[in-house]
């Protein structure tokens, strides 16, 4: 099964050539697009010079999601973050999985490149969600047949909770499962202010859950400003 591994960025030069080694690492057969939503800092050249297809749009990750989605031509779709590193082995574990035909997608589990207590905290609420709910986010690597994501109907252009809706969506269709395998993420979204982040996450899904529109939510979302 061939697996079309889609990366939204926008001003993510400095994480490419880390993904690109991860890639290198996985077994064929496989792709990687790249769905850039306006990068200024030469992430889309560096993409292809890494052997990335690339293919541009307007920002917003749902957008930028499915645009790359549909030049992929992979049976198996792999939403993967620019900061999120794969373990090896990764793409043997998604194809022994998905060879059940009642399983129609998933995510793996999450670990942070910090080890410290608001790490662990972290860690910990993203697994209690996952077992309490059922649901998760795109920072776990979510995966997903492409029949299934076709079916669905993709990410829409919601900005903000589009990978938690695509989840539910996913749970509708189908046994999704949660890999034992971890992907190591980047903590460059709290490891400032771990409390109102903490605070803002739950704000979110709160407000969510109750039925606030996502773009009303989206206020409360900054993107990822490029790194120094």
């Amino acid at each position: 099964m061939r697996i079309s591994v889609v990366m939204p960025t926008l001003n993510e030069f400095a994480n490419l050539a880390e993904r690109a080694r991860d890639l290198d690492a996985q077994s064929g057969p496989w792709e990687w697009i790249v769905a850039d939503g306006g990068s200024s800092d030469g992430t889309v050249a560096r993409a292809a010079t890494l052997g990335a297809r690339t293919v541009s749009c307007g920002p917003g990750r749902g957008k930028q999601l499915d645009a790359g989605t549909r030049v992929a031509s992979g049976e198996i779709v792999l939403f993967l973050h620019a900061d999120t590193a794969l373990p090896h082995g990764a793409f043997d574990a998604i194809r022994a999985f998905l060879r059940h035909s009642e399983i129609v997608g998933g995510n793996f589990a999450l670990r942070f490149d910090e080890q410290t207590f608001v790490a662990s905290m972290f860690e910990t609420i993203y697994r209690l969600r996952q077992h309490a709910f059922g649901t998760y986010f795109g920072d776990s690597a979510i995966f997903v047949r492409r029949t299934v994501y076709e079916a669905i109907g993709g990410f829409g252009d919601a900005p903000i909770m589009e990978d938690y809706a695509f989840s539910v969506a996913m749970r509708k269709r189908g046994r999704t499962m949660r890999l034992p395998l971890a992907v190591i993420t980047s903590s460059r979204r709290y490891h400032r202010r771990p409390i109102r982040t903490l605070w803002t996450w739950i704000s979110i899904m709160t407000l969510y859950r109750i039925g606030v529109a996502p773009q009303r939510l989206a206020r409360f979302y900054r993107p990822n400003a490029p790194q120094p």
